[in-house]
């Protein structure tokens, strides 16, 4: 009868011990890509835990979970691509407390999505936001029009701050309560405050059949709102 604890397939799967440097070389190569990929994919993708987190922990669930399963992955490798990661990130971290560059290239910085009521455009494009999802979560934090935010901050975790004005300073804004945002419109029909539905730019306009926003040059419109927060 064949003994099942053949330890040469256990440990290396009857692989020559050379090919533990492959190993070596391909958590590496792994570990960049799979680093890289988070990183392009943005930081909304990945809440809570930081991108350089995720990364660790996908790479070591799979280093762990393929011998468990698979008789034949050897043990060694798998272990040899546990004390890899565990240097990669005692270097990385390393360098992410010595050099901000590099921390500000793995974490990313916090970018501001709304200043003074009104979105920052650039920012919300370049990170890839949903703006139904954006919105919702303002509606979580009892926010039913932008003329309450005073500022809304995209931080490295993906989570979003937001800092409010008093009472007295509220003006009027963006209203993002689904029955009133998809209530919009291009033709003005009387003198009113109104609200760009793209940029939140608010501004008095009078009668008129096309009106483009100064901010962002679109021309559909919500009224504008201007009632204070009810916490």
């Amino acid at each position: 009868m064949k003994d099942i604890f053949e330890w040469d397939r256990i440990l290396l799967n009857d692989l020559p011990a050379e090919f533990l440097l492959e190993v070596i070389f391909r958590c590496v190569i792994m570990f960049i890509i799979v680093l890289v990929t988070l990183k392009l994919a943005g930081r909304r993708g990945v809440r809570q835990l930081s991108i350089f987190e995720l990364v660790i922990i996908i790479t070591l669930g799979s280093a762990a979970g393929d011998p468990m399963f698979y008789q034949d992955v050897g043990i060694l490798p798998a272990a040899c691509v546990f004390i890899v990661v565990l240097l990669l990130y005692r270097v990385i971290t390393w360098a992410i407390s010595r050099f901000q560059k590099i921390d500000d290239i793995l974490e990313g910085k916090p970018i501001y999505l709304i200043k003074d009521s009104v979105f920052s455009i650039k920012n919300f494009e370049k990170e890839n936001i949903v703006i139904d999802e954006f919105f919702s979560e303002l509606r979580q934090k009892s926010v039913d029009h932008l003329g309450q935010v005073q500022l809304a901050i995209l931080e490295t975790s993906g989570e979003i701050s937001v800092f409010f004005f008093e009472d007295k300073k509220v003006k009027y804004g963006l209203p993002i309560l689904p029955h009133e945002f998809e209530n919009c419109f291009n033709i003005i029909r009387e003198e009113q405050i109104y609200s760009c539905t793209f940029c939140g730019n608010t501004e008095n306009l009078l009668p008129a059949d096309t009106v483009e926003c100064k901010n962002c040059n679109r021309n559909k419109w919500v009224y504008a709102r201007n009632n204070k927060r009810i916490v």
